[in-house]
């Protein structure tokens, strides 16, 4: 029965542009205003981009957050980095949002597998999806791919430093006479002591903005924005927007290995 309802959503979104898709799938909601409703429109394909579109816009606004406070690495002599590690691991707010960050990623993940792997079982080819010049580009057609590499490199990045910065025992450091961590001496020995994992983060970088450089626009194609001159424009922001996160993030351990 489910799989019928799911069948039958699905198929009257076929002919419809995104923003028509938008609007049928609140409208609907709105009509029937239940539960059932709801959960008939997540279950159903168009839904389930939807969650992964949303869940990937919320986690590259984090991931700006999180290389803006990183970049403070490079500023004097790990004062400024410190203060502001001490901050976000002490703000009550930041406390609210991380087991919504951490929901986020949870989610992404999950959907892109599923679509993924259903993807390959009705389209042996393979997904791919065109760009506002109608080319599928590299990134597009191997994105759960480079979705698994920054997985992969994500745990490493969580073990070796989130966990030992909220479970394991940090070296202390005292400013105005407040007690506080000193990340700053983690994050620097780790890249100046080991120059295979300075090389392992630039990689994930890149693997990252390739994945960003394809995903951005096609999050905002998703939710709606599918006109062609709206995606020529964000094609040239998500470009813009994957280099500076890649070009950001591989920075940090390349100056730790070549300045420090």
């Amino acid at each position: 029965m489910q799989n019928r309802l799911n069948s039958s959503l699905d198929f009257q979104f076929l002919s419809l542009s995104h923003c028509q898709i938008l609007k049928k799938l609140f409208l609907t909601w709105f009509a029937k205003l239940n539960a059932n409703a709801m959960i008939e429109i997540l279950n159903s394909s168009i839904g389930k981009k939807l969650i992964m579109s949303i869940t990937g816009l919320f986690l590259m606004v984090f991931l700006l957050v999180h290389l803006t406070v990183n970049l403070i690495l490079l500023v004097g002599d790990g004062e400024a980095f410190n203060l502001a590690a001490h901050f976000m691991a002490t703000n009550p707010a930041i406390k609210i949002m991380e087991p919504i960050l951490a929901a986020g990623f949870i989610f992404h993940i999950f959907y892109a597998t599923y679509i993924t792997l259903k993807n390959r079982r009705t389209r042996p080819i393979g997904y791919s999806q065109t760009s506002g010049n109608g080319v599928s580009t590299w990134s597009s057609k191997n994105m759960y791919i480079l979705g698994g590499m920054i997985g992969i490199f994500l745990v490493i990045h969580l073990a070796n430093f989130f966990w030992k910065m909220r479970f394991g025992e940090m070296p202390t450091i005292t400013y105005d006479g407040v007690v506080m961590d000193d990340a700053y001496s983690l994050v620097a020995g780790l890249f100046m002591e080991y120059w295979w994992y300075d090389l392992l983060y630039v990689v994930g970088a890149i693997f990252l903005g390739l994945h960003l450089s394809h995903g951005f626009w096609a999050a905002f194609q998703t939710i709606g924005w599918n006109g062609t001159k709206w995606l020529k424009r964000l094609e040239v922001v998500a470009y813009i927007y994957a280099i500076v996160i890649a070009v950001g993030f591989s920075v940090i351990p390349l100056y730790f290995l070549i300045f420090k």
